[in-house]
């Protein structure tokens, strides 16, 4: 077997991820869930396979024990994020599954009010949640929206560059970490002397990307990036617990001076049938929203949210109820991933 065979018939599965490992066969993510395949493979097979996806390069580092992440391309525009890694003193690899076509608003079902703030000419923009929840893909959508909407330049800071654009209304170039530019802090100091108006930052990782992503921000751009927390509450207590003590005070004021919005979600499996839905949280950077997160109060944004329903706002567990009451998800599904479950069943209807 080769791994563009495994590839294909994890893609003909619908599979999102691929996982080849030295103790099973390789197993297959559907739909949140894992299942190992049949494909009875001898270890010096699956380390055939990890190893074809390799350059000289990325082969020297994998002899010296480090691991790769890297973008693996196959039958002419299928694009695949891929981690090798060691385990047990042998190869690994996570094959992560990229859609063909960057998807639109409507064919992800995203709400209405991420438009609105894709239309934002400046500021900062978070989409968060944990891994595998489709943050990704609901940036991508948003940036081809802005590459069909606006004539600006949009610069993209990726580990590695997932989806690949065409470029329409926008002038979109693409930084691979690793290959392009170093780090991602790295790129955004070389970002304010590329002109861009649109910066996606594929991860805010550090103190040093997230500082310099703000100060993006700052100075007029319109700043798009993500992080694995959940909730806004979450969301702004991570970034801020980034900074030391001395400095936690100015990241607030600055984070209350360019955020836009944040955007939580998460999939969960669709009721009766296969595939995953997307549940979201959205909380907009409204005044309201900013003085708390000023005046260090953002316990109090829930509660926020919950009242700007009017402005846009949406809160997770109205929008899993919505689903619950649609017949799109069950209650049980709801319940793993809302917030306070019993508010929760009272609005369903339910005991």
């Amino acid at each position: 077997m080769e791994i563009q065979e495994l590839i294909r018939t994890a893609r003909s599965r619908r599979a999102s991820d691929i996982h080849i490992t030295y103790a099973r066969n390789p197993v297959f993510r559907i739909d949140g869930t894992l299942y190992e395949t049949d494909f009875a493979l001898t270890p010096q097979e699956k380390y055939g396979l990890i190893v074809s996806m390799l350059d000289d390069g990325q082969r020297a580092q994998m002899e010296r024990g480090e691991d790769i992440d890297l973008c693996y391309t196959m039958d002419g525009n299928l694009r695949h994020r891929v981690n090798v890694y060691r385990q047990q003193r042998r190869m690994a690899a996570t094959i992560r599954v990229i859609n063909d076509n960057t998807p639109t608003f409507e064919e992800l079902n995203l709400p209405p009010i991420l438009r609105t703030l894709a239309d934002e000419p400046r500021g900062l923009i978070l989409v968060t949640g944990p891994t595998g929840s489709g943050k990704s893909t609901t940036l991508a959508a948003m940036v081809d929206y802005i590459n069909q909407t606006r004539a600006c330049h949009i610069l993209t800071v990726e580990d590695p560059v997932e989806y690949v654009y065409t470029q329409k209304k926008a002038l979109i170039h693409q930084r691979d970490i690793g290959t392009d530019v170093g780090s991602f802090s790295a790129a955004l100091r070389s970002a304010m002397r590329e002109d861009p108006d649109v910066i996606l930052v594929g991860e805010m990782r550090d103190l040093e990307t997230i500082a310099a992503a703000v100060t993006a921000a700052e100075t007029g751009h319109l700043v798009l990036s993500t992080l694995h927390t959940t909730g806004a509450a979450m969301t702004v207590d991570r970034v801020i617990d980034v900074f030391p003590p001395h400095g936690q005070q100015q990241i607030r004021a600055q984070l209350a001076t360019v955020l836009k919005g944040i955007i939580t979600q998460t999939l969960l499996p669709r009721a009766g049938g296969t595939g995953r839905v997307a549940a979201f949280e959205v909380m907009l950077g409204v005044d309201s929203v900013l003085n708390l997160i000023r005046e260090n109060k953002a316990h109090q944004l829930n509660s926020t949210i919950q009242t700007g329903a009017k402005q846009g706002m949406i809160l997770l567990d109205n929008y899993l109820a919505n689903l619950v009451k649609q017949g799109v998800i069950t209650i049980e599904a709801a319940l793993e991933k809302v917030n306070n479950k019993a508010e929760f069943m009272m609005m369903v209807g339910a005991r």
